[in-house]
């Protein structure tokens, strides 16, 4: 992401996910609801769904990753090797917003900004 999130961004983070930075990748995800929960029983695999969490914060993660699939080589990289693979639009887009939130907990986690690997 070019420069810093936008003000609406920030404001939903610091209010609506206050543990941001305190949790690790995988707690964060699913207080969030983009991690993916199976539904197995038994013999017979289900399919992987995300649901529950705070939807003012997954629908805000979905803007800001529609944004950085435009704009944000990382994740735009990531979307097109997903989208080539065959992922469906809905899958490949949770991916991005669960690879964006690992990102944004771990730059909180570090209190460090926005730094592409060289």
């Amino acid at each position: 992401m070019r420069g810093s999130l936008r003000p609406g961004t920030s404001r939903t983070l610091l209010l609506d996910l206050p543990e941001l930075g305190t949790l690790n990748r995988k707690q964060v995800a699913a207080l969030v609801g983009v991690a993916p929960f199976n539904r197995d029983s038994g013999k017979v695999k289900g399919r992987r769904a995300i649901w529950g969490g705070r939807a003012s914060v997954r629908s805000m993660l979905y803007m800001a990753s529609v944004t950085a699939v435009r704009c944000n080589p990382v994740i735009r990289a990531f979307y097109d090797r997903l989208r080539a693979a065959g992922k469906p639009y809905k899958v490949a887009m949770t991916a991005c917003m669960h690879k964006l939130l690992t990102i944004l907990n771990a730059m909180a986690k570090a209190a460090r900004p926005w730094q592409v690997a060289a």
